[in-house]
């Protein structure tokens, strides 16, 4: 799979990453329903294998429990130098068991929160630290929070600093603090908002771009349908967001036939080409993609790969016009 340099200094990643945010398992508010921890342990170690070097988890994923499951899963390799180990903070569920999306980036809590990953993880030091979301909340000012960051960057607990779910404002505010390592957006067919302002804003910065649910949360990848919807656990959050409702199901799955059609054509799975159409935007380094059976895997690891000429990708945006 091929490497790259994320943003102007940070370190070579392949162009496809492997996202836990499924392996945190139930019991939470944003989870998947069931899931089987040894699945995804050798759902992981099926992409390490397949030339995945970086895993992207979050402490709130499972309330801590994916940082665990990671853990499990890294320990044949030496997280760090074989496998980057990359994490997010700042939905301060501890506080709160109650309520699991409160939006905290006060320095004593990213102090309290990056230890208590370092242990869950087994590392001594996070690859890459990222806030989650924007503090909305506590109205402690970003400048606060990305200095702090910068202070344990500092001191050794953190290698490269990035946030997700930002926009450009906040970019701004933060770079005349600390240089942004990396950018993680929510990014795919379905939502290609970023490419319109974010993505150009980082390569103008050197900031490096890891996105999210390239294929759509499961949407795009050529196996999902209304059938499969109905089916879900009752507490999968799929159940109830919005891009899983109509009208935005029905051009969602169209995008999916069509992405399927051109996918039998190139004779590469769905979830790949998928995946892949994100790699091909202007800024962006690598793409976080999921799995929780090892065979998922194989859906999207081509994508590290693939390579779209001008064509194909002149084919994908006219049937995205037609949706």
């Amino acid at each position: 799979m091929r490497l790259a340099q994320l943003g102007g200094n940070g370190p070579q990643i392949s162009a496809a990453g492997f996202g836990s945010w499924a392996a945190g398992g139930p019991g939470w508010e944003y989870g998947w329903g069931p899931q089987d921890d040894e699945d995804s342990i050798a759902a992981i170690r099926r992409a390490v294998e397949g030339g995945v070097n970086w895993v992207d988890t979050a402490a709130v994923y499972g309330l801590g429990h994916a940082e665990a499951v990671v853990r499990k899963a890294l320990t044949p390799y030496r997280a760090g130098e074989e496998v980057l180990v990359f994490t997010k903070c700042g939905l301060n569920w501890y506080q709160d068991p109650d309520r699991r999306d409160h939006t905290n980036l006060r320095p004593a809590d990213i102090r309290f929160e990056i230890d208590q990953s370092l242990r869950r993880l087994g590392v001594e030091r996070i690859d890459l630290y990222q806030f989650h979301w924007p503090d909305e909340e506590t109205g402690t000012p970003i400048e606060e929070s990305w200095a702090t960051m910068g202070e344990l960057v500092n001191e050794g607990k953190v290698r490269y600093a990035g946030v997700s779910n930002f926009d450009v404002s906040l970019l701004e505010r933060c770079e005349m603090i600390r240089h942004v390592d990396s950018l993680q957006p929510p990014y795919s067919l379905l939502h290609p908002e970023a490419a319109a302002d974010l993505m150009p804003w980082c390569l103008a910065h050197g900031t490096g771009v890891i996105v999210y649910s390239p294929m759509g949360s499961g949407l795009l990848t050529g196996a999902f349908n209304r059938q499969r919807l109905a089916t879900l656990p009752a507490d999968d959050w799929r159940k109830t967001d919005p891009d899983f409702q109509e009208p935005f199901l029905t051009r969602a799955l169209q995008m999916a036939d069509g992405l399927r059609r051109i996918a039998g054509r190139l004779g590469v799975p769905t979830p790949a080409l998928a995946a892949s159409w994100t790699l091909h935007t202007p800024g962006v380094t690598g793409a976080i993609c999921g799995a929780r059976h090892p065979d998922q895997v194989d859906g999207w690891l081509p994508a590290g790969d693939l390579v779209l000429d001008t064509a194909v990708l002149a084919d994908i945006e006219d049937f995205l016009r037609a949706c």
